[in-house]
């Protein structure tokens, strides 16, 4: 069996994070310094969300054919960086709206095909979630880093920054040796009975709220904070303790996904995730609450995507990896993020955080309901071992 070249995934996993440890929790603070309303930052963090829904699928379904996805991703980081890079071009909404469509486009090809990858080299090995862990330590230290640096520096460096960093994925991305491709994998049937499936449906559909019940976290989180009194520096240390429970999740994942089925942890996740929101809403002036609180993103992050990841890469196995993973990032990540994004930003201004937060809780206790039924009955889940 080829060795997996753990090194090399984790140091690309490190800075595809890192990017997100900049852009996630700062972005918005510099789309208020521009000077635009909370609706124009929800509908500017939306174009992400929307490239996320159309894109992914694309560079899936045109890797799976060409049969090599590591060039398409390389050409994707690229583009990618050189979209990033326009945005300190001008302060106009439609300028940086555009910026950030051709910077989507491309950065949202980059996740499904890293983890069909991954999935590919590892072919039924455990290790996913060590390497994945990789990456929340390149968020951990973006984020820590970028919070001590603004506290002392221009907001423009929320760009800057990225720009480094996207640089950084387009050079580690070199380094990640197409996986091989197993005897017999070639492109046979359609993608829709896969999709179909009503387990498979019924996590894509739980995985695109519990994403848009993270929309106002992703959204507006460092708002709320800076607006409660809390200092950037510090923000940056309330998203790095999300991120190290996190990866305390990612290492453990052998271990959980081999004692729990699939459909408990992510009914646990969702329950978890109700509870989470709504507190942050209603109590960031209470600083043991906003700790706790960030802990439990270990959960209703760490858990849910180790669970999901898994699941997919075992129903879209071998020649639909790619698909399969784009399918999983553009539902999930691309319409529950759009869903979020726009619906966090319509309430902000008007019902306030509270209400905006709650709101949160509400995607998440539907994603509950539509899990519990659509995996109520099926026999793979009650026991359903996987690696991860």
């Amino acid at each position: 069996m080829p060795a997996v070249p753990f090194r090399r995934l984790s140091v690309y996993y490190f800075f595809y994070y890192a990017f997100i440890g900049i852009f996630m929790p700062y972005f918005a603070l510099y789309l208020q310094s521009r000077g635009f309303p909370a609706a124009q930052i929800g509908l500017l963090l939306a174009v992400m969300q929307w490239m996320r829904l159309l894109a992914p699928n694309l560079w899936g379904w045109l890797a799976d054919r060409l049969g090599r996805r590591m060039p398409v991703l390389r050409i994707a980081a690229l583009i990618s960086m050189l979209g990033y890079m326009c945005i300190g071009v001008s302060d106009s909404f439609w300028a940086i709206a555009a910026a950030l469509a051709v910077m989507g486009f491309f950065w949202t090809a980059q996740s499904p095909l890293a983890e069909a990858t991954t999935f590919g080299h590892l072919n039924g090995q455990p290790g996913y979630g060590a390497i994945r862990a990789w990456g929340s330590f390149g968020f951990v230290v973006s984020v820590l880093g970028t919070g001590w640096w603004l506290e002392r520096a221009s907001i423009d460096w929320v760009v800057h920054g990225g720009v480094g960093m996207l640089l950084a994925i387009v050079a580690s991305s070199l380094l990640v040796p197409e996986a091989p491709r197993r005897d017999g994998e070639r492109v046979t049937g359609g993608l829709w009975p896969l999709v179909r499936r009503p387990e498979v449906m019924a996590l894509l559909a739980s995985c695109m709220l519990m994403t848009a019940a993270h929309g106002a976290l992703n959204v507006f989180y460092s708002i709320h904070l800076v607006a409660a009194g809390y200092s950037k520096s510090l923000v940056g240390l309330l998203w790095t303790l999300g991120v190290l429970a996190e990866i305390l999740v990612f290492m453990l994942a052998p271990r959980l996904m081999a004692r729990f089925a699939l459909r408990h942890l992510l009914l646990f996740a969702l329950a978890v995730a109700a509870l989470r929101f709504a507190l942050i809403g209603w109590g960031v002036n209470f600083i043991v609450i906003v700790l706790l609180m960030q802990l439990l993103h270990g959960i209703t992050f760490g858990v849910n995507h180790i669970a999901s990841v898994s699941a997919i890469s075992r129903w879209f196995a071998g020649p639909h990896q790619a698909q399969g993973q784009a399918l999983y990032g553009s539902i999930s990540f691309g319409a529950g993020g759009i869903i979020g994004s726009l619906v966090s930003g319509w309430l902000w201004d008007s019902v306030g955080a509270g209400w905006t937060f709650t709101a949160s809780s509400g995607f998440a206790l539907l994603g509950f309901g539509v899990l519990w039924w659509g995996l109520r009955a099926h026999p793979e889940n009650r026991g359903e071992k996987t690696h991860a």
